[in-house]
């Protein structure tokens, strides 16, 4: 099974679809199997962090943009804005897709952990994440 979710965000940050994808696992009716996900973009990641702390997320952001400020002197790609190269090196570093196991029926996550889009741009977009579900 193949589907499509949309995921919109209002700017940079995490951005947690969990329960999208928790639904899309439920619809496909796998008892056990694989969940592969793929972000269509070039400016923003999939993650797995944790879910029960916000503070983790703020540290991870502000530490990211530490590592890879806006208007370094040394970008050239610079057409969109002040955010895209950084949003492309952030990309880079992080991960366009993830698989997570199925067991009886559910993603396999631990505890505290989320599915989350990582929006490394500043503002508001329409992502697109390919979901494939197999035994």
């Amino acid at each position: 099974m193949v589907i499509t979710l949309n995921v919109s965000v209002s700017g940079q940050g995490l951005w947690a679809f969990t329960d999208k994808v928790s639904a899309a696992v439920a619809q496909a009716g796998y008892d056990e199997g694989l969940c592969t996900l793929f972000i269509q973009h070039t400016s923003a990641s999939l993650l797995i962090q944790e879910n029960y702390d916000p503070s983790a997320q703020r540290d991870l952001e502000a530490w990211f943009n530490r590592l890879v400020p806006e208007r370094d002197r040394l970008y050239t790609h610079t057409l969109e804005g002040d955010d895209d190269m950084p949003a492309h090196i952030k990309a880079a570093l992080t991960a366009t897709s993830i698989s997570i196991p199925i067991l009886d029926g559910q993603l396999a996550l631990g505890t505290w952990q989320g599915i989350y889009l990582w929006e490394h741009r500043n503002g508001a977009q329409q992502r697109r994440v390919i979901v494939h579900i197999g035994a």
